[in-house]
């Protein structure tokens, strides 16, 4: 019996590398020793967080920064504020994180950072002086060049601009130490969209090979979307500028589904969008349901609500398409499943995926997160070149990288997919495992860079 603490997110995502990894370990049994070590963190910081609520009562959260891995450079990945939070999802969320980074190509090692503090609820005085402990004790941690957190979840540009400003204070400098700042202050434009967008890049990629006449320009191209919080919900834009039929949209406490051929408006995105800046749900949208357009059902996920859909763009959280999910996803005749979100499939719903691709003929072909959902993290790489220039690009040379950094992990993926998926006949009739490929690929970049400094040989 292991003395290992149990840590199922961090194992979940760990057996999904040693599995993908089995046909290039055999080949080059040198690299195990890589596996070994790289499965373990550099460091994991935990610390307490002490706040003043608006009653004038202390109250206390767990702060954690889990600094995975930085043989590619500095440490990158955001900060998660959320009631779920623990070191399994953190582990796993940096562990992820790690190879993503490798798959854009810039110089980004791998980190995950957070705390079990909920700001929903909370007055922004209360996320302010939340903010400010926390980074008080995450700033003797974190540097330009040592370590740059992001936002995630339940971070957004409010959070971020007071955690730059404790930082500043604190240190007195200003230096690039967070991505995803406001614009007049050391941001990059296109960052906030660009999780959402980069997935649509990356899929109208595997969409051209796999299924052309699902263009994603054609409203007959039926596209499920998960999640309302920022990924979704500019995944959700950029597909209705493009001119496919968005169909679904969620939370945490039910999913919207559209009940007309014209989908999800622009203008009832944005709705959406202003909704969860204050930190509303779905169920209130009286005005869209009550119009006939939309039917709202408390306590599912969309996977099985749709009867046609062509492509599915999980964008919540991880574990959010379930075995079951999974066939009635391939019973409505989807073709692309590509992850917007963080290891959003569990094992099952991939095994399914991953089984009707290797049928051939009109299966399902998946991406895994640590590719389909990478633009984020590229963009914030971009921001980090920027500061360090002390310049800003316009939208337009920021959006032409990352379409070229999407292309780049997309070739990149499907080229060790051909390579390393240890799959007999992936000839023109199958399509080769993408997830196998972003796994491969981004190991091998990590492990050799690890190499090259001596730690393993």
């Amino acid at each position: 019996m292991s003395q290992l603490p149990s840590e199922p997110e961090f194992e979940q995502a760990l057996s999904e590398l040693k599995t993908s990894l089995g046909s290039f370990l055999k080949a080059h049994p040198t690299y195990q020793k890589a596996l070994d070590i790289v499965q373990i963190p550099e460091r994991i910081i935990q610390f307490r967080v002490v706040w003043e609520d608006d009653q004038g009562q202390a109250q206390v959260n767990r702060g954690f920064r889990v600094q995975y891995n930085s043989s590619l450079g500095p440490y990158k990945g955001g900060l998660r504020l959320h009631p779920s939070v623990n070191l399994s999802i953190l582990k796993f969320l940096g562990f992820e994180q790690t190879f993503k980074n490798a798959l854009t190509g810039l110089n980004m090692g791998g980190g995950k950072g957070g705390s079990d503090f909920d700001p929903k609820g909370k007055s922004d005085a209360e996320i302010r002086r939340f903010c400010v402990s926390f980074m008080t004790q995450l700033s003797k941690h974190i540097g330009q060049d040592v370590d740059v957190p992001a936002g995630d979840i339940g971070v957004g540009g409010r959070e971020i601009g007071y955690l730059f400003g404790a930082y500043r204070k604190l240190r007195n400098e200003f230096a690039g130490i967070l991505t995803g700042k406001g614009l007049h202050w050391g941001g990059s434009n296109i960052r906030p969209e660009a999780t959402g967008y980069g997935l649509i890049y990356f899929i109208e990629h595997m969409i051209a090979k796999a299924c052309p006449e699902y263009s994603l320009s054609k409203p007959s191209t039926l596209v499920a979307i998960s999640g309302a919080g920022n990924v979704s919900q500019f995944t959700a834009l950029k597909v209705i500028e493009l001119g496919a039929t968005v169909v679904s949209m969620s939370d945490s406490k039910g999913s919207l589904i559209a009940t007309t051929d014209s989908g999800f408006s622009k203008d009832v995105i944005e709705s959406i969008g202003q909704l969860k800046l204050k930190g509303g749900f779905l169920d209130s949208f009286k005005q869209f349901t009550d119009e006939g357009k939309y039917t709202y059902h408390p306590g599912q996920r969309p996977w099985t609500l749709l009867s046609k859909v062509h492509i599915a763009l999980p964008g919540a959280t991880q574990n959010e398409v379930s075995a079951a999910e999974a066939e009635a996803l391939v019973k409505s005749g989807v073709r692309i499943v590509a992850e917007g979100s963080n290891m959003g499939c569990t094992k099952e719903a991939i095994t399914i995926f991953e089984a009707s691709r290797k049928n051939g003929g009109a299966g399902v072909w998946y991406a895994p997160g640590k590719a389909s959902n990478c633009g984020g993290v590229a963009v914030s790489g971009l921001e980090m070149a920027q500061n360090s220039q002390r310049l800003t690009w316009s939208p337009e040379e920021v959006d032409t990288k990352l379409k070229n950094i999407m292309k780049d992990c997309y070739n990149t993926c499907l080229g060790a997919g051909e390579q390393w998926s240890g799959e007999e006949n992936t000839g023109n009739d199958v399509l080769p495992s993408l997830l196998a490929g972003a796994n491969v690929a981004g190991f091998i970049k990590v492990a050799d860079a690890m190499k090259a400094q001596g730690d393993w040989w």
